[in-house]
């Protein structure tokens, strides 16, 4: 394949990452692992998570400034929550460079349809739109985001994903905020972790910066297109949680499919 085709590729996975990530918050991140490694045809399972991660981070904070423009950021339950992560994140992506990147992948597929099925089965709910981390609701709510966010972040860093597939139902469970909430204050968590995790992979020479431009140009275009649908979507939330939860099944089966045969031949 020349290196226009390739180019061609890699900006098209951006714009489908961004695309997702502007529409659930979520699942935009889990998808560019795969794309990078499928599609684009990364070899090395390391670097294709490294540099998802810097692409993930950067097309996540383009998102961010328009949903919080639209109002859908609850950022004092954000921040706790992705500085709690954040120092996960460090953690399991130290542990998951020692691990074989084909296994790594398999782990990977696996995660996606557990949370990808917790999601169908649990709704998308209404919640509380006015929730907010207070001085009269802290004793409650601070243990929850912290340890919501340390366990996620945790998981970010070892599968080197902004994490948001994860974040959302974390935010929705521990604080009980409805998902397009929950949608925009993720993307803070996800910017947190991408950046986090992108740095211990930069450090260790595992993130390709060529791809990583080329994503991100992608990324925000699809962005756009994804915040805008939804805003139109928004009052749909049931629909809204059952898109972001297929999303992570369809892809999830699909790393399995793949990560899985070489591993049993082995």
């Amino acid at each position: 394949m020349d290196h226009l085709a390739v180019d061609a590729l890699t900006g098209a996975s951006g714009s489908l990452v961004g695309l997702v990530l502007g529409l659930v918050g979520g699942g935009g991140s889990i998808l560019a692992v795969p794309l990078l490694v499928y599609v684009v045809g990364i070899k090395s399972a390391h670097v294709a998570i490294g540099t998802s991660a810097i692409a993930v981070a950067v097309s996540a904070l383009a998102n961010l400034l328009m949903h919080a423009r639209a109002g859908n950021v609850k950022w004092r339950c954000a921040l706790v929550f992705t500085v709690a992560g954040a120092l996960g994140a460090v953690g399991g992506s130290m542990i998951a460079k020692m691990i074989d990147g084909q296994k790594l992948l398999v782990l990977f597929g696996v995660l996606m349809l557990v949370v990808g099925i917790m999601m169908l089965r649990r709704g998308a709910g209404d919640g509380d739109p006015a929730v907010t981390l207070c001085r009269e609701n802290a004793r409650r709510l601070l243990p929850r985001l912290t340890a919501g966010g340390f366990g996620v972040g945790s998981l970010s860093g070892f599968f080197g994903i902004g994490g948001g597939f994860l974040i959302v139902p974390g935010l929705m469970l521990s604080t009980g905020m409805p998902i397009g909430y929950a949608i925009g204050s993720s993307l803070v968590s996800v910017t947190g972790f991408g950046a986090t995790t992108a740095s211990s992979y930069a450090v260790s020479g595992l993130i390709d910066w060529r791809v990583a431009a080329l994503f991100v140009s992608g990324g925000i275009l699809g962005g756009l297109a994804g915040t805008t649908l939804g805003r139109r979507l928004a009052r749909q939330k049931r629909t809204l949680g059952f898109i972001f939860a297929g999303v992570v099944i369809i892809v999830g089966v699909y790393v399995v499919a793949r990560a899985l045969p070489p591993l049993l031949a082995a």
